[in-house]
């Protein structure tokens, strides 16, 4: 049996880290890794830092846990806030953190 991880202190502990950082983010992979076909990792980014742009990793989506964040691919934008699910598009992509924020990142690798 896989013990109960607490995405509510996951997150606090995330923001609370990205915080001390000049880079304003933090990430944790939560379950898989490099090797299995899915992989969950809960990224924290403060307000006015993003992830830069990157190539879609595979199959993904981000729930936005706490806060509001940006997705933007090529020349659309997607807005997130607590409770959103968005698929991530299969092009290249940023994200971008309206206020603090925590998304879970989603991605299966085929």
């Amino acid at each position: 049996m896989v013990p109960a991880t607490s995405l509510s202190t996951l997150a606090e502990e995330q923001l609370a880290l990205a915080r001390a950082t000049g880079s304003g983010r933090s990430a944790r992979t939560v379950h898989g890794g490099p090797d299995t076909a899915l992989r969950q990792t809960l990224i924290a980014l403060v307000a006015g830092h993003a992830l830069a742009e990157h190539a879609s990793p595979g199959d993904a989506t981000l729930q936005v846990l706490r806060g509001r964040v940006r997705l933007t691919a090529q020349d659309r934008s997607w807005p997130g806030e607590a409770g959103d699910l968005l698929v991530i598009p299969d092009a290249r992509h940023a994200l971008s953190a309206d206020e603090d924020a925590v998304v879970l990142l989603t991605v299966a690798r085929g």
